[in-house]
């Protein structure tokens, strides 16, 4: 296996087959999963046909090395039909980019060919009930017993926690540790005992997807398994793959936003009022227009972040401008488009509800966009000082 990323053209093959597989099987399962919550299962498998899993995964571990940019096309287009099974993935390749950015390269063998393929699939365990935006608040800690760290506590809102394989696990090696930060560190950690999946959550959207609790019960996990295998690294580990987190979570508000335009252009041709289609009223073109032009201002953010992304720059202050407008062009589109359909947007048979369901999840996670407006200010004010 090389390291050599696809050329332009591959890429773009890859662009369309997905395109063409989201239209043929993911369209006319959407409604029928969301409405019953229920797991995917036979989407996964598609998933895996496609190399989904390897997404972002480098050739030399037997991914497909996308670009960032590709990566969050693929994301635009399937949560314009479905947003749902992106978390399937994203999550998935974050754990992986951890790995192969920060892990040892025994690390990288033993679990990116793996990953790749969709035999081990992951998740990022960060949350807990007591720590969301603020993770230096974590208890779950990890307790060093030779060979081994022996972990107790609790994670939450773990998306890919149920089906999928073991998560990367932010922990606590050091609780006294000054700054908070110092002492906080990542284990790769699969399923075994002590380590249990405590429950999925109902929620208003995102549905079909396992959102769990976990609990961590004098759970072990090997040494060898601490991510890069220094302990304290655990949080800015973490820090890094934010960055292509929030170009996903950025993507994946447009792909919402650009479904529920797509969605409302037709209804707004096919439905008529006071003898003529209502696209004609002035009230539905200025909708229309300000959808349209919300959505392509926050592409070109999320296209700037990503190339940004794979040029190795930094690009924090970037892909959390993108994540804060693609998040809000999503519910902002959504919203409008319900007030398109008017009555008929609370019907599930016309599924505007579903994506006006989903879109406000884009706000909250990978930092809650009042987080990102605070950070964002930041970096301004760092880049730009007097």
């Amino acid at each position: 296996m090389t390291n050599v990323r696809m050329d332009a053209a591959e890429e773009r093959a890859i662009l369309d087959a997905v395109a063409v597989w989201a239209e043929k099987e993911l369209r006319p399962v959407a409604k029928d999963h969301d409405l019953a919550d229920e797991y995917p299962t036979a989407v996964v498998e598609q998933m895996k046909e496609l190399g989904l899993f390897g997404a972002t995964i480098s050739p030399e571990y037997g991914g497909l090395g996308l670009s960032a940019w590709t990566y969050a096309q693929i994301v635009m287009k399937v949560s314009s039909i479905w947003m749902a099974p992106c978390g399937i993935f994203n999550s998935h390749l974050i754990m992986a980019s951890a790995i192969e950015r920060s892990g040892t390269e025994a690390q990288k063998r033993e679990f990116l060919p793996r990953m790749a393929t969709g035999e081990f699939r992951g998740s990022l365990g960060l949350t807990e009930p007591n720590a969301g935006s603020d993770l230096q608040a974590i208890r779950t800690v990890a307790r060093r017993e030779g060979d081994d760290y022996v972990v107790n506590g609790s994670k939450t809102w773990i998306t890919n926690s149920l089906h999928g394989h073991g998560t990367l696990l932010l922990v606590k090696t050091d609780p006294r540790a000054e700054p908070r930060h110092a002492g906080m560190s990542l284990l790769i950690a699969e399923k075994g005992p002590g380590f249990v999946v405590a429950g999925k959550l109902k929620k208003m959207g995102y549905r079909a997807i396992d959102s769990c609790e976990l609990s961590f019960q004098d759970y072990r996990v090997p040494a060898r398994r601490l991510l890069g295998g220094v302990e304290g690294k655990g949080f800015a580990q973490t820090a890094g793959g934010l960055e292509l987190g929030r170009i996903n979570v950025a993507a994946r508000g447009v792909g919402i936003g650009q479904g529920a335009l797509e969605k409302a252009l037709r209804y707004a041709q096919e439905r008529s009022a006071f003898g003529k289609p209502i696209w004609n009223h002035q009230a539905i073109q200025l909708k229309l227009a300000d959808m349209a032009t919300q959505l392509e201002g926050a592409r070109r953010l999320i296209e700037a972040a990503a190339r940004k992304y794979d040029a190795g720059e930094r690009c924090d202050l970037e892909a959390a401008m993108a994540k804060l407008a693609g998040s809000e062009a999503g519910a902002n589109c959504a919203q409008e488009a319900m007030r398109i359909f008017g009555g008929y947007s609370y019907s599930v048979e016309y599924e505007i509800e579903r994506y006006y369901r989903d879109a406000m999840l884009m706000c909250i996670g990978e930092g809650s966009n009042e987080i990102l407006r605070t950070v964002i200010a930041k970096q301004l004010i760092a880049r730009h000082p007097i």
